[in-house]
């Protein structure tokens, strides 16, 4: 199997099948050891909620909401 110019690659349909990847299935990639890689699937939050997740909380401007929204209309 080889890895497309685009880092492509297709999973087998007997594999896609015995673990229920159907399209628009979330994977992730995990290194496990170097020279090995397991693909997995996704279980629980999706991608976005994972993103959103990690950047919770990490905000360090004291800045009003209207203060904020000034600064990107470009209001003085």
């Amino acid at each position: 199997m080889k890895v497309t110019s685009k880092g492509q690659v297709t999973i087998p349909r007997e594999i896609r099948e015995r673990e229920g990847l159907l399209p628009g299935s979330e994977v992730e990639f995990v290194r496990d050891k170097p020279g090995r890689v397991l693909i997995r699937k996704v279980r629980g939050r999706s991608r976005g909620q994972r993103l959103v997740a990690r950047l919770r909380g990490k905000g360090s401007v004291q800045m009003t909401t209207d203060e904020i929204m000034a600064l990107t209309r470009g209001e003085n």
